[in-house]
């Protein structure tokens, strides 16, 4: 059965691994023993922030997926909060069983008990695949996203 709690620090080789385990990521992460600092200074900050949950994916206590959800307060939309899902990664031998659905009902649900009125994501153009995915789970493509590399 799969169980979702808030990652700890042994858990981060596991995740960035998974970061890095897909074409793209494989561009941008650094896989490395011991792990960059960075790595460890943004664990350190999203696990200081009430607002954001680094999530793991356990099946037998071993790490099968992650993703990070942001609680965002807003003006807009009558002050309505947003919960953002981030960085939603399944590990390779697990992927296509159905998990990443899970993950993504468990998430959404996360976000209705913080009393977000709106779910939003983004994942890269090139992810064809994930876009069919989350189509297919009721997200709509109703903006178009940018991005200022600094």
């Amino acid at each position: 059965m799969i169980t979702f709690e808030p990652a700890k620090a042994h858990h981060l080789p596991d995740i960035v691994a998974m970061l890095a385990n897909d074409p793209l990521g494989r561009t941008r992460e650094a896989v490395s023993e011991p792990l960059n600092p960075a790595y460890v200074a943004a664990f350190d900050a999203i696990v200081a922030d009430k607002n954001q949950l680094l999530v793991v994916a356990l099946l037998d206590r071993t790490v099968v997926g992650t993703m990070q959800l942001s609680f965002i307060p807003g003006l807009a939309l009558t002050g309505a909060w947003r919960g953002q899902i981030e960085s939603v990664r399944i590990r390779q031998d697990k992927r296509d069983a159905g998990l990443g659905e899970t993950m993504i009902e468990w998430a959404i649900d996360r976000c209705r008990e913080r009393g977000c009125r709106i779910v939003q994501l983004t994942t890269d153009k090139s992810r064809e695949d994930a876009h069919r995915f989350y189509e297919r789970l009721g997200f709509e493509a109703s903006h178009e996203g940018y991005k200022l590399k600094i």
